[in-house]
C-alpha cells in the first residue's frame, strides 16, 4: 500500500480512531534506548536541593542584599 493509499484510508477513520492511529505512530516514533523511571529518579532527587533550615530573606532583606552586590559591581 502506498502513502496516498494509506492518507485517504486515514482520512475516512473517526475522529476517535484517527486519534488513535495517531497515539500509535507517535509511540512507534519513540526512542525505546530511554528508561522513562531514571529520568523520574532524577528528578525526584533534586527536589529539595536548595531547602535550608533558615527562613527566606524579606522583601526589604532582597532589595539590601541586591543594593549591595550593584554597589561592589560598579564602584
Amino acid at each position: 500500500m502506498k502513502l496516498d493509499e494509506i492518507q485517504d484510508q486515514a482520512l475516512k477513520l473517526s475522529h476517535e480512531e484517527r486519534l488513535q492511529l495517531a497515539n500509535a505512530l507517535m509511540k512507534s516514533l519513540q526512542p525505546t534506548s530511554r528508561p522513562a523511571a531514571k529520568r523520574a529518579g532524577l528528578a525526584e532527587s533534586l527536589f529539595g536541593i536548595a531547602e535550608t533550615d533558615t527562613p527566606p530573606p524579606s522583601d526589604e532583606e532582597v532589595r539590601e542584599i541586591l543594593d549591595e552586590r550593584l554597589a561592589q559591581k560598579y564602584l
